[in-house]
């Protein structure tokens, strides 16, 4: 029994550590890039008066410990797949596959968010949360600044959910990189992402959405779409007003300075 759990954890650490590695990497890559874009643009911050890169060094601190949580159900997700150790089987990898369960991932994804997220802002679970909170003006750093609890409770999701979902690997694989991408620009602080398509009636969001969860805190807890805040009434009241200020922004081109709650 003992050779054959020892078996099992020699397998799976060359995963995690792919995983980990990875992360770290993609976390600092994505992180330098965005910043040098940022620096060219200061009339695109949402929150002007506030500087949330004084907090640098903690959320990286911080970071670099929760993405252990993260690669590791991100490489349970994987090797349980690869073990057979599921429910279900995943699907062939076809390009119809590929695409319908990357989309069936998603809407999964976003609604275990939202519903986790809302819970982790409950009394009684909000204090492994805090963390993530004390970024109140968020910035690239600040993604995956989180406690090890909050982070599980958030990414656990790719844990489990090939369990119950037939997602290919290769699928699972890059929907962790489109929640990277989408996660870090979402927290950058910076938007240059507005357009009809992120308010009313379109349900996706840009980079505003989620800063105001930070600066606001009662409001916009999903992740990819605003279809659950709108359903649930947790949208922000001033959501799509801030996003039509900085449509307006990028079609003159001209400063435009945003203050908090604007």
């Amino acid at each position: 029994m003992l050779d054959q759990a020892l078996t099992v954890l020699l397998e799976f650490l060359p995963i995690y550590a792919a995983c980990y590695a990875i992360n770290v990497f993609l976390y600092f890559a994505t992180g330098w890039v965005l910043v040098q874009i940022q620096n060219r643009h200061p009339e695109r911050r949402i929150q002007q008066n506030r500087r949330g890169e004084k907090r640098m060094w903690k959320e990286i601190r911080a970071s670099v410990s929760s993405l252990t949580v993260t690669a590791g159900c991100l490489a349970g997700g994987i090797f349980l797949s690869m073990k057979g150790w599921t429910l279900v089987a995943p699907l062939e990898l076809t390009w119809w596959s590929a695409i319908l369960m990357f989309v069936v991932s998603i809407i999964a994804f976003d609604t275990w968010f939202y519903w986790g997220h809302r819970l982790m802002h409950t009394k009684w679970l909000y204090r492994f949360h805090a963390e993530h909170h004390r970024s109140v003006a968020p910035t690239v750093w600040s993604t995956y600044s989180d406690d090890l609890v909050d982070a599980f409770v958030m990414q656990s999701y790719y844990l489990w959910a090939v369990i119950f979902l037939p997602i290919p690997i290769p699928v699972l694989i890059v929907h962790r990189l489109w929640d990277h991408f989408n996660g870090t620009i979402g927290h950058s602080g910076f938007e240059f992402w507005a357009s009809p398509m992120s308010r009313m009636p379109s349900p996706m969001v840009c980079v505003t959405f989620h800063d105001q969860h930070h600066s606001r805190f009662k409001y916009n807890f999903a992740n990819f779409f605003s279809f659950w805040d709108r359903v649930c009434g947790t949208i922000d009241p001033k959501y799509d007003d801030q996003v039509k200020i900085f449509e307006r922004l990028g079609q003159e081109g001209e400063q435009k300075p945003v203050t908090p709650g604007e």
